[in-house]
């Protein structure tokens, strides 16, 4: 499999190039692309000054558009399957083998690094929303996915293709709940995450609540219409 690793940034700079070069030494079969989004900090300069294979958008669009510009990429050079990485040192890149296995062995549309399955569950204000994400998810979908936060997923070819050409596809929970539910095959392996390591996450406690309800909202109500 041609895997690329899409890594959206925003105000990477005390992580980004630790990021790929874990990446690169890890698995280095795998292809990368950050996604500079408009940083106002030095992300785009250091992916200048080390050479790393990346697009930069002029404004800061979000992880949405910013996830689909790299979409884009994938399907233009013919990819077999992406990795959605975080840029901020939390997803580790010894699970993108296993994934990969996972996919061809399922035969899965999209596979999920999951910390449920390994034990390591989120907690706190993100646990209780994410178990409820995963019951939401059962009940309109019939699919159990455990640990449906998890921003580590491998899509494959023919989901390259939808993200790149659909406008309402979005790499988050209640995409993933709308195309299983369309009969897209979801799989998830056990997986580890470390913590965010530099920088400052957007998710404090109001926004994680926002998030959550968005989304739960959305499982609900939305996916009926797309």
């Amino acid at each position: 499999m041609r895997i690329l690793a899409v890594i959206p940034a925003y105000n990477e700079e005390d992580c980004i190039a630790d990021t790929v070069r874990h990446l690169v030494d890890a698995c280095p079969d795998v292809d990368y692309l950050v996604v500079n989004d408009g940083s106002k900090d030095r992300t785009e300069a250091i992916c200048q000054e080390l050479d790393l294979n990346h697009v930069s958008l002029p404004i800061n669009t979000g992880l949405t558009s910013g996830f689909k510009a790299g979409m884009k990429y994938a399907d233009r050079n013919g990819y077999d399957a992406v990795i959605q990485f975080d840029a901020d040192g939390q997803h580790l890149p010894e699970f993108i083998p296993p994934m990969a296995e996972a996919m061809e062995r399922e035969g899965a549309g999209i596979v999920i690094a999951s910390r449920s399955l390994n034990g390591e569950p989120p907690t706190g204000a993100r646990g209780a929303g994410s178990k409820l994400i995963s019951r939401l998810i059962k009940m309109t979908t019939g699919v159990t996915i455990l640990d449906p936060t998890s921003g580590m997923r491998m899509y494959d070819r023919n989901l390259i293709k939808q993200f790149a050409t659909s406008f309402d596809l979005s790499p988050e929970p209640d995409t993933v709940a709308m195309l299983a539910r369309k009969g897209v095959k979801v799989v998830e392996v056990p997986a580890h995450m470390e913590e965010r390591q530099g920088g400052q996450s957007y998710l404090d406690l109001p926004n994680i609540v926002r998030y959550m309800l968005r989304t739960c909202f959305s499982i609900l109500m939305f996916q009926w219409f797309r």
